[in-house]
């Protein structure tokens, strides 16, 4: 088993962290921040825009698996990379759509996995390629979310079932059982 790991922005971590959690493979998905100027930033200052980190997810998975350029397809078909700086009605550069390649493979990758989608949308994929800076891990309670708090908040229920619903659609030979 050969572990990789990925970083990945696609608007509010808890729901790349949902999809990635279900996908053949994967074997941890943290979610965390990235991408800015303010050391061991907090969920509410990243939130109000001051910090530029993104919510991110470091994903660690099995390559024999699930290989980079694939996961980064699934990352590219759940959430919109045409939108600058917002995913839906999260607003802000902390939910920029961002790939953090922590190597020159997956920088490579990278650049090829926005060419191969751009196909698929009808605007220009807007999804930035950044240097893969310090990663700060969200607070505990970030973790895992839809798995327990998620389940209650409004915002997700309307958010991540949909995101599910096109991995199990356009992936499902990717999907956990």
């Amino acid at each position: 088993m050969t572990q990789q790991t990925a970083i990945i922005a696609g608007g509010c971590f808890w729901c790349t962290e949902a999809v990635f959690n279900d996908v053949i493979g994967v074997s941890k998905v943290e979610s965390g921040y990235i991408g800015g100027t303010v050391a061991n930033p907090t969920y509410k200052a990243v939130c109000a825009g001051t910090t530029g980190h993104a919510e991110a997810i470091r994903v660690t998975f099995d390559t024999e698996q699930l290989s980079y350029a694939d996961l980064l397809d699934i990352f590219f078909a759940t959430h919109d990379p045409t939108q600058l700086n917002r995913q839906g009605n999260d607003v802000g550069t902390q939910y920029r759509s961002a790939i953090f390649p922590l190597d020159a493979a997956q920088q490579v990758e990278a650049e090829a996995a926005m060419s191969r989608n751009q196909p698929n949308w009808p605007a220009p994929i807007v999804t930035t390629i950044e240097e893969a800076t310090t990663w700060y891990p969200a607070e505990d309670y970030h973790q895992e979310y839809w798995n327990g708090e998620g389940q209650r908040n409004p915002y997700c229920l309307a958010v991540i079932p949909p995101k599910l619903q096109k991995l199990r659609k356009s992936f499902a030979a990717r999907v956990k059982g």
